[in-house]
């Protein structure tokens, strides 16, 4: 009986028509692409992108030449110059980061006291030669500038779990 039952079903093929079933009901339901570079999905807000140096809100920046993120980077891909000022704080005279080498691990950011290191939410940063991909601290700062709104609200959204 088992021989018979095998026959019939190989000869049925019974196996290829459950297959050509299921791909007939996926032909007629809705899409799950997207048109990538018109819409986009949705970011968590604990994505790590491109890094970025963000300021106070009365303009000066909050990296403090504290060189954590510089030690604590696996990679040792940040470096770091700093020197006194005048009121006896210190301050970055260089910020660099060398993003070849970046593995976009987030302890730069976890071990930044102030908040001066971020990963933004940018990931559009591609390039055609290596040098546009050494970071220094203007490129940083500018970047902070231009995604500060989206780290605030992402820092806010990440708050809880931190």
């Amino acid at each position: 009986m088992a021989m018979i039952d095998r026959a019939a079903r190989s000869l049925l093929l019974g196996e290829l028509l459950q297959g050509l079933g299921l791909t007939l009901r996926y032909f007629f339901k809705p899409k799950a692409t997207i048109n990538y570079p018109y819409e986009k999905g949705p970011l968590s807000p604990r994505f790590k992108g491109e890094h970025a140096l963000r300021r106070y809100p009365n303009g000066e920046e909050r990296c403090i030449a504290c060189k954590l993120c510089e030690a604590i980077c696996p990679a040792q891909a940040i470096t770091i110059e700093a020197e006194p000022r005048t009121d006896g704080s210190r301050r970055t005279t260089r910020y660099d980061i060398d993003m070849t080498k970046c593995i976009y691990c987030g302890l730069c950011e976890e071990a930044c006291p102030v908040d001066a290191i971020v990963e933004g939410p940018n990931f559009e940063f591609a390039t055609e030669t290596r040098e546009e991909l050494l970071y220094n601290k203007e490129r940083l700062l500018a970047n902070g500038d231009r995604w500060e709104p989206e780290i605030a609200r992402r820092l806010e959204l990440d708050a809880p779990y931190r």
